[in-house]
């Protein structure tokens, strides 16, 4: 968002935020300018985040849509790639081909070495 000032300046307010979003916000309470609680040396103790999070979940009654926390299911095991027997076959082929490759490139490689 930029703004004019009254000597028809231009500043750009959303740039000036960014970077200054870390610093301590004056007043009586202890934030930063984004919103988070700060201490006395300017740690964040409470992102702004969770704070909407917690003030959402007492204003909400129904539980599913209040913020939770996602653990991994410890029971699921990871799926395996299906790979069909052609498929098997034609990537051993595909091996077999690259190593005859290399070794064409080996023996070039050799007899221009021997020719020199």
């Amino acid at each position: 968002m930029k703004v004019r000032t009254a000597l028809g300046k231009t500043i750009d307010m959303g740039a000036l935020i960014a970077k200054n979003d870390k610093t301590r916000a004056v007043g009586n309470m202890k934030v930063n300018a984004r919103g988070d609680t700060i201490d006395g040396s300017g740690r964040v103790i409470q992102s702004v985040n969770e704070k909407v999070a917690t003030s959402y979940s007492k204003t909400v009654g129904n539980k599913t849509a209040n913020v939770v926390e996602k653990r991994p299911n410890k029971q699921s095991k990871p799926l395996k790639p299906v790979v069909s027997k052609e498929e098997t076959e034609l990537l051993q082929d595909l091996n077999e081909y690259e190593q005859e490759d290399l070794e064409i490139e080996k023996i070039k490689k050799q007899r221009g070495k021997n020719e020199q």
